[in-house]
């Protein structure tokens, strides 16, 4: 059989003629104080800007990110439950560093503790949270480690809950950032704990050490971290007009400077980028032909919302092709790729996504599907 496809011209909401040729002007990003930062859109994946991002570099309190997202997923399977009741080793009593100042031997419930962990950098919360979820923080390393792979953490080996300093403990920003992103994107209910400016406990009252949080009310999030091999840390996160972006920087020399080196990557991106909806989940692009099948059409789609980030000047801008396989005979089944749509020009190709069936046909009786068989030798399909 031929194998070739069919070119269908689709253009967002637009005609061919209707496409603008006008450049798009972007600045240089900002040059950034960090041996290491990136910036990335929560929703498409899509790097902004980036300077060593895949370097393997001590992240400090930032691993309580990689914890936060192992918590969560505990969390969702229902495992556990932010009401459980936890009992506060010695080991995590006496963890030094940054405290929620918990008592050996006290019952303090989940909740409490992640909101130590998170608001507070609290490494003892943290221990007591990877003990109750694994039994010991050890054996909550091993699912930090499983799940860093899973998600495509490349650059990252954790060996302890906290980033305490300890030999062959590393990551990266850019894997801070994949991790930050799905927490953001995959457990959003209780992403609210990461804006919290202080929390209290044991009448200690203790801020938030991210100071975007005060001088920007779209930031609402993450993490910072500080060890001396480490430098000065954050995973900053904002939502401006439906686009989030995640910041990362990493081995800055103050508390001061990974505020101002976050902000200058967050501006920027919000400047000259933003996240664009090009298809709805669900949403018909074209009718498909089918050969053999009790109908004479497919409609075809996608599974999901596809999503892009782009510069703010080509936002309506951007033509996309449509690729369908030459013959689509029947059966066929919700979900079963069909082709797939390019979005760009020649030789910049921002994105590729299949599509798919949307309903599914049954195959034909006998006489239509040997009519159609005929028709297709004739067309030379075959």
């Amino acid at each position: 059989m031929k194998r070739f496809l069919i070119f269908l011209s689709v253009f967002l909401g637009l005609t061919a003629t209707a496409l603008r040729a006008e450049p798009t002007f972007i600045p240089a990003p900002p040059e950034i104080a960090a041996k290491s930062y990136i910036l990335m859109d929560a929703k498409t994946g899509d790097i902004i800007v980036q300077h060593n991002a895949d370097e393997k570099l001590p992240p400090a309190s930032l691993t309580k990110l990689m914890t936060a997202y192992v918590t969560e997923y505990e969390l969702a399977r229902g495992d556990i439950s932010l009401d459980d009741k936890v009992r506060i080793s010695e080991k995590a009593w006496r963890m030094g560093g940054s405290r929620t100042f918990l008592r050996e031997g006290s019952v303090v419930p989940l909740r409490t503790l992640i909101q130590g962990m998170i608001v507070q950098s609290g490494n003892d919360a943290t221990v007591a949270i990877a003990e109750h979820v694994a039994g010991s923080e050890s054996a909550f390393v091993d699912l930090m480690n499983q799940h860093a792979k899973l998600l495509g953490m490349k650059d990252s080996h954790f060996s302890d809950a906290t980033g305490y300093p300890i030999p062959d403990h590393y990551s990266s920003a850019h894997d801070i950032a994949i991790v930050a992103r799905a927490i953001i994107n995959d457990y959003p209910q209780n992403y609210h704990f990461y804006k919290e400016k202080y929390f209290t406990y044991n009448g200690i009252r203790q801020p938030n050490r991210n100071r975007l949080l005060w001088r920007d009310p779209s930031v609402d999030g993450l993490k910072t971290g500080h060890t001396e091999a480490a430098g000065y840390c954050l995973a900053a996160s904002a939502l401006r007009n439906g686009t989030r972006l995640i910041s990362v920087v990493m081995g800055t020399k103050t508390d001061e400077a990974r505020a101002t080196q976050s902000q200058k990557l967050l501006d920027y991106g919000f400047r000259y980028y933003q996240t664009r909806k090009l298809y709805s989940k669900g949403q018909v692009i074209a009718n498909a032909t089918v050969w053999g099948g009790a109908k004479n059409s497919v409609k075809v789609g996608f599974t999901d919302d596809v999503l892009v980030t782009l510069p703010r000047q080509d936002a309506e801008s951007i033509p996309a092709k449509l690729q369908l396989k030459p013959v689509i005979e029947a059966p066929i089944k919700v979900g079963d790729v069909l082709g797939k749509i390019i979005v760009g020009t020649d030789g910049n190709t921002i994105l590729e996504r299949n599509v798919v069936a949307l309903e599914p046909v049954k195959q034909g009786g006998f006489f239509k599907r040997m009519f159609d068989k005929i028709k297709l030798f004739f067309m030379n399909l075959f």
